[in-house]
Formats: C-alpha cells, structure tokens, sequence
C-alpha cells in the first residue's frame, strides 16, 4: 500500500463527537438513499463524520482551526472544500453554522497575517517549510503563492451567508482580508515589474521550487493574475493558471455584491470590478488556444507570450471545474471543448485503466487518479446516470477503508497515495448529496 503521510509526533487533536442533529441529518440522508444505495451511504457516513471528528481544532468558540488530514497544518484552500458540504446542514443547523463561522474567522485571521502564504500553523510554533528562501513567519507552514488560496476563504464567508443569511463573518478582519487582496491581485497583474514575492526551496524535487532566482518563468503583462503555484502545491510552468484565473472572476463578484449592499465601500467595488473585468478579458484573448481537432478550449496555462499547457490536473480549481467555479454554463461549448480534451489522452495526465479513468497529476505517479477530479466530474454534468457511474467508482476504489484518498492506481486500487485526506472524503460527500438533491444554496 502506497501512501504519503506525515506523522504526527505530537498529535493536536483528539477525536470528537458529533451532536445528535448533525446525526439526525446523517440518517435522514442514509433513508433517502435507501437499500439500493446502502455502499454509497457507508462511504457517506464514515467520510461525513471523519472531517468534524478527527480534523477540527477548536481555538475559541469562533476561531476554528482545521488540518488538511495527514498534514499538521491549515490549507486555506482545504479547509473551505473540508467544511463546504456542511452548508447543507446548516441551514436548519445554528451549530454548524456557527462552527463554519470559526472556519471563515480562522481564514481571515491567516489572509490578514500573509495573503502569500497557503498553509498556516495552529499557533506561532514554527513549524512547516522553514528552510524556503521566502519571507516565512512563525505562524506560517508554507508560503506557495496560490490564487485560489485566496479565492476559497471569501467563497466560504459568501455561502456562508446564502445559505444561513448570516453575516457577522462580515467584520473588520474580512474587510482588512478582502482589502489585501485586491492589493495582491492588482499587483500580481504586473507581476514582473511590481511583485517583491520570491520562492525558492532547496530540494531536488523541481515542481517545489520556481526558477528564475525565486521570480518564476517569464510572463507578458495580460490583464491575468499570476500564480506562482497550482492547487496541487506544484509550481507553474508558465505563470498564468487559467483555472485559478477563471476562480478569481467568481469571487471578484461576490466582493461587488457584498461591498455595494451588506458592507458599503465603493471604492472596494470599483477596484474589483476593474481587475474582474482585466482578468476575464485576458482569459478570454490570451487563455485559449486549440486542441489536435482545431476546436477552441481553454489553456490550462499560458505565459503570455504564445506558450499554452494543454492538460488539466487533479485539484480544484481545474478546467474540468469550469462550471463549478460559475465561469461558463455546463453546455458552453468552449468548456464542452475543454471537457472532452482533457478527459481524453490529449491530456498527458488522464489515465484509463481496470478501475477507473479519469484526471490524475504531476503530484502523483503515473496511472493514478483523483477522487476529487472524480467527484468534479459528476459535479459539472446533469446526468444523474453519470454521476451514478462515478459514486460507484469511488466508492469501489477506497481499497477496504471506506475513505477517498489523494491519488488511486488505475489498474490496482490498493496502491493509493494519503490515506487521511479530508478534501477528498468531502468531495466525495458533496457528491452524493448532490445526486439525492441536497444542495448548496450559491
């Protein structure tokens, strides 16, 4: 068995309990599967328990911290896909909309210390990659320039309050948040000229490090948002991920929304729409290019200066995401384009094999796929056959411990990589609350 885990020398958790309505709400949705779905539902009730028992670190009553898993640390990323299928419950739930509510302060409590960063220690402990040549703080346990670490914490805070109707996340912490933002995007739109950001490690791994004296490959100035890292924590080969770009648009929106009615900043709306519509319309004129039948898809990534990756990776946000990030409709037939190009062997990371197909990653070894691109898959197409295909598929390839994992061999399942992956057991929960019509209001 094949895995990728940090030991916990001196474990920060111990496990908890869930509350009798978040297992009411369990064993509403187990009856609404039925017998018929019984495999699904025991995938279901392990993996939707597993997050809120063996992850949460509860700082304060509104301050909660959660590991990734296997990881002693905070994702910004993670944590807002660990906590997102929990919107459900909590819109008849005030504990567990109170509990999110911690997740988003802890958030904005690490964008507001280093908007940089993507990975956060529970305490100012000194743990994580203190050897990178970067400026790295107490507080910190990595320091990948990431969009998207950037993007999910405000898309948490934002549904959050679709669906409760709360909004005490809208505090001073979110504003300082959302303002430091802004500041970095503007500046990473002239990344060459303006960004003082630098990334270096000293390992033989190249994906961990950016070329360049820390600056990253060249890029031309495109109206994109450029991105020193993917959502993989790989370095990007060329500097504008499209993916995380088409992110960026998303939350641009829910910024105008929130600052032009629950919080009144002009200023705020005025200098995201500017980079908003910068950032589309460079997607739009310098993100794409055409796949081996001559048909218009999105780039994975591009630089700027005519080089394209045509590919697509496990982890969100990806191409295969597209609609999930509400960037194009299902049936746009730029994304259809996209879609089919990727989930074929025009993307140099899409495996087939005895136990499945699907997204796989430069993260992980060859012939082995995502659970989370599987889940993604199903969440961007309406076919209830489909996604009934892919819960199968999932649910057969957790090699006997009823939990999804990073990375899974194609043509062996028990070879997998972490065996204590929370991002992907909640993927793996959203969708199957999605299939039996549990949805997140957006």
């Amino acid at each position: 068995m094949e895995q990728m885990i940090y030991q916990l020398e001196d474990p920060i958790l111990t496990k908890q309990t869930i509350s009798p309505e978040i297992k009411n709400f369990m064993d509403e949705v187990t009856r609404k599967a039925g017998v018929d779905h019984a495999d699904w539902s025991k995938v279901f009730n392990v993996t939707y328990a597993n997050t809120l028992e063996t992850t949460v670190k509860k700082i304060a009553d509104d301050d909660i911290f959660i590991l990734t898993g296997d990881i002693p640390a905070m994702w910004q990323r993670d944590s807002t896909c660990q906590v997102r299928p929990y919107l459900v419950m909590a819109q008849q739930i005030p504990e567990v909309s109170d509990f999110i509510r911690g997740v988003v302060k802890r958030q904005f409590f690490n964008m507001n210390h280093d908007p940089y960063a993507n990975a956060f220690n529970s305490e100012p402990n000194n743990a994580g990659h203190h050897k990178d040549h970067t400026e790295m703080t107490p507080w910190i346990w990595e320091r990948k320039f990431e969009i998207d670490s950037l993007c999910f914490p405000v898309q948490l805070a934002y549904l959050l309050y679709k669906n409760t109707g709360r909004i005490d996340q809208f505090d001073d912490s979110f504003v300082s948040g959302i303002k430091k933002l802004l500041q970095v995007f503007e500046t990473e739109q002239h990344h060459t000229a303006e960004s003082k950001y630098r990334f270096e490690r000293d390992e033989d791994r190249p994906e961990d490090t950016l070329t360049n004296d820390g600056l990253g490959s060249p890029v031309a100035e495109t109206g994109m948002i450029w991105s020193g890292f993917r959502p993989s924590d790989d370095a990007c080969v060329y500097g504008y991920l499209i993916p995380a770009n088409m992110f960026a648009v998303l939350i641009l929106d829910y910024i105008q929304e929130l600052f032009s009615g629950i919080l009144d900043d002009s200023e705020i709306v005025a200098k995201a729409k500017k980079i908003q519509t910068e950032v589309k319309a460079g997607i739009e004129e310098y993100g794409t290019t055409t796949n081996e039948a001559g048909e218009r898809i999105y780039a994975y990534e591009t630089d700027g200066l005519g080089h394209y990756l045509i590919m697509d990776d496990g982890n969100v946000p990806n191409l295969l995401s597209t609609p999930y990030l509400h960037y194009t409709a299902m049936d746009d037939p730029t994304y259809l384009n996209t879609r089919k190009t990727v989930l074929s062997s025009e993307n140099p990371y899409y495996f087939a094999g005895k136990y499945g197909k699907g997204l796989g990653s430069p993260h992980t070894p060859a012939h082995y796929i995502w659970h989370i691109a599987l889940a993604i898959q199903g969440l961007t197409q309406s076919d209830k056959n489909e996604k009934a295909v892919l819960l199968d598929n999932m649910v057969a390839t957790t090699a006997g411990t009823n939990m999804m994992h990073e990375g899974f061999n194609v043509n062996d399942p028990s070879k997998f990589t972490r065996e204590w992956f929370s991002w992907a057991n909640m993927m793996y929960c959203e969708l199957f609350l999605d299939y039996f019509d549990y949805k997140i209001k957006e």
